[in-house]
Order: structure tokens, then C-alpha cells, then sequence
């Protein structure tokens, strides 16, 4: 690459490089680097592209050098005119707005490459109608109206070539007469007009443009310079003169054409490399397929360079590091200022890019993205859901604890706290996506449901253990009191007692299970069952007393026989009764055992009293069974109690009949001491 600073008196330094070489290789390298180091990319749209041909040694490079102040090598006149120009040289023209290319083609009809060797000649052509906006024809006075002027086979040329550019747009062919006679501008002009029109005509076209005018192809441009070497000083005024008319060249009206086909500044490089390449293919070009295919190339290249930016990019490694770790506040709006920067840089870098091409690239990209941050987006809505379930118990456990209903705290706290879920997921939403939140939102609203339920069991359970242990302990002690002063009122004493106990039970969490807001069926269930477990505390305890009759019968008798009716302790003097004291003492005994031989708490009536005191205490039924034990019917002889139902039944009739056996022997001796103590 050649790098020097202009001849002239501009501060602005020159870059030029050799794009082509002689041998027709592209420099892919230098061109990248010179378009980086004038910042061309930068550019958009608002930039043009000059190039200039002409016979060999007709001055192509010096005039170049004093229209644009590049420095492209000249030709030494004292050596003789020569080839100095090589394959096709490009540079930055200096203090020229908008930024503007010139391109320096290798002359025509030179003797180093032969006479017939006019490949070389036709591709650069081609190449530069392709890629530029303006041409400039460089052409001797005096080939004007000659029949063999040196111009003539370089026109053809561009004409012919133009033919294989699909779709062309129309260019500028600025004609630049060198070395101008005493010959008026006006006199010439229709001349060299009348030349190229023949030349048109002259040129085999496609069927499509037999009729087709030379304006719908260029734009036809003549001036005239001075001679450099004989009027310097002229030339150069002329030369800065028509250096004004590339100022603003691509404006409306400027001296650019219609610029149909322009690439982006930073698909240039890659454009002029991809023509260069079809055109040495010997195919013919497509320039809108063309278009089409560099802004594939460039917007996808722009799309992984922002990509690659996204990955890198160091508020995005730390929102995604915090993230995976715990919630972030404003998720949303930081993921997507990253993400809109990133599409805004793409944005500015593919404006001037084929639409349709840009808008797809762009499309790709934001799934890309997307797919990036998508388990970061993941994770932050698992942080929400499970923050917010958190949050939820902590507050419903604060209404219970504070008295409220569990049922309006229920409500309450799940309508706040799915309201709360809302408000953090529209912090944390991505604008770019959309993404179905629901599925996570019904997790959440499951995960609360299902809390609430295990709250409610836990709750229900704790109110019904709580209204049992109260009617454990108030009806344990008062019917085991009952039942050790077994009378006639113990069992409607009982039965009352029982009622009176279980309707403020019932009552009690009947207003409690009111906060619940259950089915009337359910909570019937519920105090049933509390009324249930009330009965069956009372015939628990029944059975538990009854297993014990034998030691209260003991005791009751030993009660009575050993203390008179003042409770006072019996001193036998040989004055008592002690047949008759021993008889009232048995009664109360048996008295005992019949309250406790059945549970009584419904209205039904029973025959066990009569029974037992039938086959157990009345003296002369005992001797009648004595004599006839074998024919009579022993009433006491069954497991079942007439009238009553074996659930029922505490002591069968024969388990009575083998207690008070057992209760008779062992309170004999204390009967016979009361005797001994008498004599």
C-alpha cells in the first residue's frame, strides 16, 4: 500500500492503493485497510465513486492529481511515453464532500499488453461502469471528427460492455478534451456528440435496446482543458474550476447519476471484489441479484459482529451472573436497553442495505438474542414465583395469627400477592419477545393454592384436636365422679352432662369453622363428628370404669358395712344387725354393678337392676335355683342383656354373675370378723 502525503497544499493526507494489479488480482487486504483508515463505513449512502480512462500517456494520472490532489504516478515526459499505470489504482480524493473514490485505469491501446490482448481493457471497463458514478473519458483534441481517433475503440468498448450489465444504472460519462486548439468549447462539442451517437448506433445491442437512446444510459458530460505542458498555469485554473462540480456530486442535480444500484460504504470493498470476480468469470453481471447478494453478506456479517458485541458485553455478563443467583430489579428494562442498543447499532450499520435482506438479517438476530437471554429471563421469573410464594406465607400467616377469617385472608393475600407476581413480571417483561408468562403464573397460583390447603387442613385439624381435648376434659372426670356413685341418676346425670358439653363444643366450632367459608355438608360432617367423639369419650370412660367394678363394689360395701349413717366407723358391741347391715351393703353393691353392666344414653329402658337382684340377691329365688339347677332357667346364663345391644353392653350377664361370686368371697372375711368381733 502506498501511503505519502499530496503535492498540493492540502493538510489531508492521500491513501492510495493498487486494487487491481496487472495480472488481474483483486487486493481484498488493501482495499479492507485503506476503507478502514478514511473511515468509509462511516459513510452510508454519501459517498461517490469516480474513475477515468483513456488512451495510454494521455496525462489520465497528472490530471487526476490536480483534480482530486491524489498522487498516482505520472508520466516522466524527457523518458518517452510509457506505461506507468498498471491494472486499476485506487485513492481518496482530498477535501472533497462527500467522500469521494477515484479510480485510475490502465490506458487503452498500450503497447506492453499487445495489440490484440484487449481482454484486460474490456473487464476494467466493465468494472468501472459497474461500480462507479462517474467516468471520466480522457480524449485528445484533436480525435475529435477523425475517422481514426484514439478514442473510438475505447468507446466501443464501454458501449459494448455496458450491454452486459443487467439492469445498469445510468452513469455520468464526463468527456474531458485534453490539450484544447484556438477551437471553441461550442464548436466542438456537437462534434464529439455526432462521433459518440455514431458510435451507439454503430455497437450490437440485445433485441430489448435496438431502440433504446444513449440517455437512458448516461448522462453525457464535455469539457476542455488547456494543454499542461504548454499552458500550466491555465490548465490548472480550468482544472480547479471543474474540481468545484464534484462538490455535492450526489446530490439532486449533482454531477452524479441516478445512483439506482449504489451499495453501502461498508459493503464497498466486498461489492468491488464480488464484480471483479463475475467479471473475470467472463459472466455477465446482475446488479439488483447483485445488491442483493452484498447486502446478504454485509447485514450478516453486521448481525454476528453485533452478536458477538451482545456476548461480550460487560452489563450483560453482570445482569446475567446477578440473575442466576437471586431477582434483579428493573430485569426488564436493563435486558432491554442492551438488546435495543444492539439492534439500534445493526440498525444504523444496515440502513442503507436491500431491505428486505436487512429486515430478515435483523429478524435472525433478534431470535438469536432472544435465544441468549431467554434462561436468564427463565430465571428471573423463578426468582418472582418463588419470592412472591415466600412473601404470600409470610403475609398469610400475619392475617391469621392477627384474627383474621382464614377464608378473606386467603383471598385477600392471593389477590395482593398475584397482583405483586403481575407488577415484578412486567418489571422483568422483554419487550423483543413474546413470551407466555401464564404457564408460570399458574405455578404460582397452584403453588399458593396449594399452601392454602395445607394451611386450611392444618387449621381445621388443629380446631377439631383443640374442641376434643376440651371435651376430654370435660366430661372424663364428671363421668368417672358419676359412675363411682352409681344410683338411679347417674346415666341421666351422664346424658346430661353429655349434651351440655357437646352443644358448646359444637357451638364453639361451629362460629370458628364460619371464618372458613365451607359447604354447609362439610361442615355438618364436622360437627357430627365432633358429637361422635364426645359420646365416645363417655363410653370410653364408661368401659374404662367398668373394667374396675369389682374394686368399687368392694369398696362401696366395705364403705357401708364398716360405717354407720353418719360415716362414722362401727364398733361392733353385739347390738347390730349384722345380717341386715350386711344385706344393705350388698344392695348398694349391686346397685353399683347394674349402672355399670350397660351404657345408657339413649331413652331406651332395660330390666338389668331387676335381673341381677332377681338372680343374685333374693334369697329364696337362690335356693329354688339350689334345688332345681338343673331344670330351671338361669337368667344370668348369656352374653347378652335382654333390651340392650352388645355395643352396648359394658358386662354381660354371666361376667356379672362371676363377679359377684368373686365379690361374696372376698367379702366374706369381713362379714365373719364383724361376727367374731360380736361374740
Amino acid at each position: 500500500m502506498i501511503r505519502t502525503f499530496c503535492f498540493t497544499a492540502t493538510t489531508e493526507e492521500c491513501h492510495s492503493i493498487q486494487l487491481i494489479n496487472g495480472d488481474g488480482l483483486f487486493n481484498d487486504v488493501g482495499t479492507d485497510r485503506l476503507i478502514k483508515e478514511i473511515k468509509l463505513a462511516e459513510c452510508g449512502l454519501s459517498y461517490a465513486v469516480v474513475a477515468i480512462m483513456g488512451p495510454q500517456s494521455s496525462g489520465k494520472s497528472t490530471l487526476l492529481n490536480h483534480l482530486f490532489y491524489t498522487n498516482f504516478r505520472e508520466m516522466d515526459a524527457f523518458k518517452g511515453r510509457s506505461q506507468t499505470t498498471k491494472g486499476i489504482w485506487m485513492a481518496k480524493c482530498a477535501g472533497i464532500e462527500p467522500c469521494t473514490l477515484v479510480m485510475d485505469l490502465e490506458g487503452t491501446d498500450g503497447r506492453e499488453r499487445g495489440e490484440d490482448d484487449t481482454a484486460f481493457e474490456k473487464q476494467s471497463a466493465l468494472f468501472a461502469l459497474a461500480v462507479s458514478d462517474i467516468v471520466l473519458i480522457n480524449m485528445w483534441c484533436h480525435d475529435i471528427g477523425r475517422e481514426q481517433a484514439a478514442n473510438k475503440p475505447l468507446l466501443k468498448t464501454v458501449f459494448q460492455v455496458m450491454m452486459r450489465l443487467f439492469s445498469p444504472r445510468k452513469t455520468t460519462l464526463m468527456f474531458v478534451i485534453r490539450d484544447k486548439t484556438r477551437t471553441p468549447l461550442e464548436n466542438l462539442e456537437p462534434v464529439l456528440r455526432e462521433d459518440i451517437q455514431k458510435i451507439w448506433d454503430s455497437v450490437p445491442k440485445p433485441q430489448a435496446h435496438k431502440e433504446t437512446p444513449l440517455s437512458e444510459f448516461f448522462n453525457v458530460e464535455v469539457v476542455a482543458l488547456s494543454s499542461y505542458e504548454e499552458k500550466e498555469e491555465q490548465f490548472k485554473e480550468q482544472v480547479a474550476n471543474l474540481r468545484q462540480r464534484f462538490f455535492r456530486s450526489i446530490a439532486p442535480g449533482g454531477l452524479a447519476g441516478d445512483r439506482r444500484g449504489v451499495v453501502p460504504a461498508s459493503g464497498f470493498s466486498f461489492s468491488a471484489q464480488q464484480i471483479w470476480k463475475v467479471i473475470k468469470e467472463n459472466k455477465d453481471l446482475d446488479l439488483p441479484a447483485h445488491k442483493v447478494m452484498v447486502a446478504t453478506v454485509r447485514c450478516e456479517e453486521i448481525a454476528n459482529e453485533k452478536y458477538a458485541g451482545f456476548t461480550a458485553n460487560e452489563s450483560w455478563y453482570l445482569l446475567e451472573e446477578a440473575v442466576l443467583s437471586g431477582p434483579v430489579a428493573g430485569f426488564g428494562k436493563k435486558l432491554n436497553s442492551i438488546l435495543y442498543t444492539s439492534l439500534t447499532e445493526y440498525d444504523a450499520e444496515a440502513t442503507y442495505f436491500d431491505e428486505g435482506v436487512r429486515s430478515a438479517k435483523r429478524k435472525q438476530l433478534e431470535e438469536k438474542l432472544l435465544q441468549l437471554v431467554q434462561p436468564a429471563h427463565h430465571a428471573m421469573l423463578g426468582h418472582l414465583r418463588s419470592g412472591t410464594l415466600e412473601k404470600f406465607k409470610e403475609a398469610f400467616d400475619k392475617a391469621l395469627n392477627g384474627g383474621e377469617g382464614f377464608s378473606v385472608a386467603a383471598r385477600n393475600c392471593t389477590e395482593a400477592y398475584m397482583a405483586l407476581f403481575d407488577e415484578g413480571y412486567a418489571d422483568a417483561v422483554v419487550e423483543l419477545a413474546n413470551w407466555d408468562s401464564s404457564k408460570v403464573r399458574d405455578k404460582l397460583l397452584r403453588d399458593i393454592d396449594a399452601h392454602v390447603a395445607s394451611v386450611r387442613a392444618a387449621k381445621l385439624s388443629e380446631l377439631t384436636s383443640s374442641y376434643e381435648a376440651k371435651l376430654n376434659e370435660a366430661l372424663s372426670g364428671p363421668v368417672e365422679a358419676l359412675l363411682d356413685g352409681a344410683n338411679n341418676d347417674t346415666w341421666p346425670s351422664i346424658k346430661k352432662l353429655l349434651q351440655r358439653e357437646t352443644e358448646s363444643a359444637v357451638s364453639g366450632l361451629s362460629d370458628a369453622l364460619s371464618g372458613f367459608d365451607m359447604d354447609e355438608k362439610t361442615k355438618e360432617k364436622m360437627l357430627t363428628s365432633l358429637e361422635d367423639h364426645a359420646r365416645g369419650v363417655v363410653e370410653a370412660k364408661a368401659r374404662e370404669e367398668a373394667g374396675r367394678a369389682l374394686i368399687r363394689m368392694k369398696d362401696r360395701f366395705s364403705t357401708l358395712f364398716s360405717h354407720d349413717s353418719d360415716s362414722m366407723p362401727r364398733v361392733w358391741t353385739g347390738k347390730e344387725d349384722i345380717r341386715a347391715i350386711t344385706k344393705t351393703a350388698r344392695s348398694a353393691s349391686l346397685k353399683l354393678l347394674s349402672v355399670m353392666a350397660a351404657i345408657r344414653l339413649d331413652d331406651n329402658a332395660d330390666n338389668i337392676e331387676n335381673t341381677l337382684t332377681s338372680a343374685l340377691v333374693d334369697t329364696k329365688n337362690n335356693a329354688a335355683v339350689t334345688d332345681r339347677s338343673i331344670t330351671t332357667f338361669d337368667p344370668l346364663a348369656s352374653s347378652t342383656w335382654e333390651q340392650v345391644p352388645p355395643a352396648k353392653t359394658l358386662i354381660t350377664p354371666v361376667q356379672c354373675k362371676s363377679l359377684w361370686r368373686q365379690f361374696r368371697v372376698e367379702t366374706e372375711y369381713t362379714v365373719t370378723q364383724a361376727i367374731s368381733a360380736q361374740a
